[in-house]
């Protein structure tokens, strides 16, 4: 028996794997799509699909399959139509959520957002509800060994970037979410490829969750990106460590 348990346990780790890979996989494929209509299918001169591209190639997608994805949004071949689309609304604790998402079917998509919010004892708001509370930018990272302070500020500023901080773990550059890509790009070629890169939705300030609705916030979360159209959530939560150690427990 211990070694048929053994094996369904790995199994069951192997199939949790396939399954969570799948996700990504879905997810950066609706980027690839998105972002090859949304401009011209060259990487080299498509910023939004460079980095599609990029993270594809970090998730270990195969070629054929960002190729497809490409051709699909450039109109080459056939395929699902989407559109990005924002949820905003309020989580257990008051907590303001942000959901960004790519759907070929808005009613779909809205009803299980909805769905989910109601379930885990929030309520999905109209658009601008919560958005005031948080900033929209690009972040920037980069190793503390990548360059001296000044040297990050400088190239910073040459870029365009917003501003730059730096301290025991790193250099952090934020730009305006329209010239994120023009920031990275030149970046780039002074540091190299950073260690994170992404603009997202960050709030002003954070409300501090703890104990039965910090779970529920987190089952929340869960449910929501585990659906197939949702690409970001943003959140102004903040939880423990002793919090999150005896939830993971």
């Amino acid at each position: 028996m211990a070694g048929h348990s053994q094996f369904k346990n790995i199994m069951f780790r192997k199939g949790a794997q396939d399954k969570r890979r799948a996700k990504v996989f879905t997810k950066i494929i609706r980027e690839l799509t998105v972002a090859a209509g949304d401009g011209l299918p060259d990487p080299d001169a498509n910023p939004r699909l460079r980095s599609a591209i990029l993270a594809a190639r970090e998730a270990n997608m195969p070629r054929d399959t960002i190729e497809r994805a490409v051709k699909r949004g450039s109109g080459e071949i056939e395929g699902a139509a989407y559109e990005s689309v924002r949820y905003e609304g309020r989580g257990p604790g008051g907590v303001a959520l942000i959901v960004e998402a790519l759907t070929d079917n808005r009613n779909r998509t809205a009803s299980a957002v909805r769905s989910a919010f109601a379930k885990f004892g929030g309520a999905m708001g109209e658009t601008n509800s919560v958005s005031f509370l948080f900033n929209r930018n690009g972040t920037i990272h980069y190793p503390l060994k990548a360059a001296t302070a000044d040297q990050m500020l400088e190239a910073a500023i040459e870029s365009g970037a917003e501003d730059c901080a730096s301290d025991d773990k790193g250099h952090d550059v934020v730009t305006k979410p329209e010239t994120f890509h023009q920031v990275k790009a030149a970046l780039e070629a002074k540091f190299g490829a950073p260690e994170a890169a992404e603009v997202a939705w960050r709030p002003q300030t954070t409300v501090l969750v703890k104990d039965e609705q910090a779970e529920t916030l987190l089952k929340l979360l869960a449910a929501l990106e585990d659906d197939d159209d949702v690409q970001n959530v943003s959140g102004n939560y903040e939880v423990s460590d002793e919090t999150m150690s005896r939830l993971s427990a």
